[in-house]
């Protein structure tokens, strides 16, 4: 990959013509079966998009390894590039007609996200970043909020699919946040849920237990936009960690300090 704008201008058309798969596809979404948890749901959709999105990368980008939700793919930290892919980033609200699902596509280099493209279809919104480029909503430029206080601040989290059955569930954080956040949200959807910090609407994002395609694009569009993001223990921010807290950078150490204090109290596996 020649740099990261380039990176950047192939994801932004790949991921629009897998928008424009999807658009409309909620209508027919199809036979539904479950992967590794009865939550944890794919669609014909899902394989649909992947296969499109992989052949266009591989057109655009020869002989960058790709890593998908639906293709596999091991993600590896480095070195050189890596594209990871969410085809249906949400397919839970997809496949129940509820429009908060998007398709993400990111180049990370060496471990890092350098680019990132995010596209809602059924909403119409797009986000994209690359490193030292800015970040955007469609062609617009857009900030993180300016809340400095956390019992001010939105945030918005996601559960794994084996809550019901594994201990690191998040119900201890989600609960100990709704006491000391303004408020909280869950909306489905982790690769939204961090562009909706990058643009200001919510304030901070926490998650863990989470694959690394829901993260790696949201990570470099917050980032630029003049947000925080960590792992959950504050140390860098990896996707394939599998966790992450984003932020406004105003509130960041707050909430870091608050997932630490519940953490003191429980075992966490």
């Amino acid at each position: 990959m020649k740099d990261d704008a380039d990176a950047l201008a192939i994801a932004r058309t790949v991921a629009a013509e897998a928008a424009a798969l999807l658009r409309g596809a909620q209508d027919q979404v199809g036979p539904v079966r479950s992967k590794s948890s009865l939550r944890d749901l794919v669609t014909e959709w899902d394989t649909r998009s992947e296969e499109l999105i992989r052949r266009r990368l591989q057109a655009l980008a020869p002989g960058v390894p790709i890593v998908g939700e639906e293709g596999g793919g091991a993600v590896h930290p480095g070195p050189g590039d890596l594209w990871l892919v969410d085809p249906i980033d949400g397919t839970v609200n997809f496949s129940h007609g509820l429009p908060l699902w998007a398709v993400a596509i990111s180049l990370e280099r060496d471990g890092e996200p350098v680019a990132g493209v995010v596209v809602a279809p059924a909403l119409d919104w797009e986000f994209h970043a690359a490193v030292g480029g800015g970040a955007f909503s469609g062609d617009r430029p857009m900030h993180v909020s300016t809340v400095t206080r956390l019992d001010h601040a939105v945030l918005v989290t996601g559960f794994p699919y084996d809550r019901a059955t594994h201990p690191a569930n998040n119900f201890a954080e989600w609960e100990h946040f709704q006491r000391r956040a303004g408020a909280c949200r869950r909306l489905g959807a982790a690769s939204l849920d961090m562009c909706m910090v990058a643009r200001g609407w919510l304030d901070g994002y926490w998650e863990s237990r989470i694959q690394p395609w829901d993260l790696s694009a949201g990570a470099v569009i917050v980032r630029e936009a003049g947000g925080t993001v960590t792992a959950i223990d504050g140390g860098p921010f990896r996707s394939q960690r599998g966790d992450a807290v984003a932020s406004n950078g105003a509130i960041h150490e707050d909430i870091l300090a608050e997932l630490a204090a519940v953490r003191a109290r429980m075992t966490v596996p």
